[in-house]
């Protein structure tokens, strides 16, 4: 998959040179639980786990952590002649990610250990932050960490292509949805993000939500977990009318993007 990635990229440039070509991280930054230095270390080998993808896009070449892993464990992948070359002259211009949550990492679990859930992930619980009605963990400031993160470790330029809340939506009788917590939401992950951007310096190129419109949710199969700006008429059994109706945050989101994130 890294060598058709690469290619892909190739083939991109030799299209038009101009072209910016990025790769996409599921991305959210491990916390030790404590600071035990055993969770350090975990919290560590679990963000490397996380960056491996990336670090082999951007680098164009496989981190050594990754080969005294595939060591230890009799891992031969086989590279063919051109491999290693398409590899390392065909790096991404940019690092795309997704972002929900933070995680925290513990070397040693127990029956007692809280745990909560994500998209990709489980993690243990951190007693620090609140949670969404399907047990994600809220975390701007996280969302930060995580820029910085990646611009130190790379150097090149960011984008956020997904970032929202799942929510349980009511759509009132007069066809207005007062979702005041994914303004919420979203109002203190962009804080994050300028921040990351005006007093750390982090390159970052582009910001989207997930989503703009309310549809069926891939971590969970359910269309009650909405994450839209525009509510739809249908229920987890599929049952609706398919109507569309703009909710409280579509029109601040509006004036935000109107106002480039100055409205916020």
């Amino acid at each position: 998959m890294f060598v058709l990635s690469a290619l892909a990229t190739k083939i991109a440039k030799e299209i038009n040179p101009d072209f910016q070509i990025g790769c996409m991280l599921a991305a959210g930054q491990y916390y030790p639980d404590s600071a035990n230095p055993l969770d350090v270390q975990e919290a560590a080998d679990k963000n490397r786990e996380i960056f491996f993808f990336s670090d082999v896009q951007v680098r164009g070449y496989y981190p050594s952590f990754a080969l005294k892993k595939q060591e230890r464990e009799g891992i031969v992948i086989p590279f063919e002649p051109g491999d290693t070359e398409l590899l390392r002259d065909n790096t991404v211009d940019f690092v795309s990610i997704s972002n929900y949550q933070s995680r925290v990492a513990k070397a040693e679990q127990s029956s007692d250990t809280a745990y909560v859930a994500g998209n990709l992930f489980a993690s243990v619980k951190n007693p620090y932050l609140p949670t969404t009605q399907w047990g994600w963990q809220i975390d701007p400031q996280g969302l930060r960490i995580t820029l910085n993160s990646l611009w130190d470790r790379y150097q090149k330029p960011l984008f956020i292509v997904e970032n929202g809340l799942g929510a349980k939506d009511e759509l009132l009788a007069d066809g207005t949805v007062d979702d005041h917590y994914r303004i919420d939401y979203l109002r203190a992950h962009i804080k994050a993000m300028k921040e990351a951007v005006e007093l750390d310096g982090v390159s970052l190129i582009g910001y989207t939500t997930w989503g703009c419109i309310d549809l069926i949710s891939a971590s969970s199969g359910q269309m009650s977990k909405r994450y839209g700006f525009i509510y739809v008429d249908l229920d987890d059994a599929g049952k609706g009318t398919l109507d569309r109706y703009r909710k409280n945050s579509f029109y601040w989101y509006k004036a935000v993007i109107a106002s480039n994130g100055e409205i916020v």
